[in-house]
């Protein structure tokens, strides 16, 4: 059985997500990718307290009150999509996992390639009105 996990679109009001820049180690899946923050299932959790967890583990941010996007069936895993408004100083944020945060525009993440097939979840995102996510 393919395995779940969590990720989190945390946007701000220039309507720019937050992405990850996975560390550049070998021996992880795919080292050195922007990604959506996030992690996997733990046996016994619900979606709803692994981004909680995951959240609180990197970035030290309290993500109680988010709200699920959408869940997508990928080849590999099923992916719960969490959403929450955020106005981040990336620079100033705690950061255990990964290289850095930053912020990204729609037209930012067309132009990459990112971890573990979220662009397609980021175009998505984009292609819906902000207005219907509060």
């Amino acid at each position: 059985m393919n395995h779940s996990g969590t990720s989190i679109i945390f946007h701000n009001a220039a309507r720019q997500v937050l992405l990850v820049l996975r560390d550049s180690i070998p021996t992880i899946a795919c080292p050195g990718m922007w990604d959506l923050p996030g992690g996997h299932i733990e046996k016994g959790e619900t979606p709803e307290e692994c981004i909680v967890r995951e959240m609180q583990e990197e970035i030290e941010v309290d993500v109680a009150n988010c709200k699920l996007f959408r869940v997508y069936e990928f080849s590999d895993r099923r992916e719960y999509v969490f959403h929450q408004e955020a106005e981040f100083e990336p620079e100033k944020m705690v950061l255990h996992e990964g290289e850095m945060l930053r912020w990204f525009s729609s037209a930012e993440t067309e132009a990459c390639e990112l971890a573990y097939g979220f662009n397609e979840v980021l175009a998505d995102w984009f292609s819906v009105p902000q207005s219907t996510l509060r």
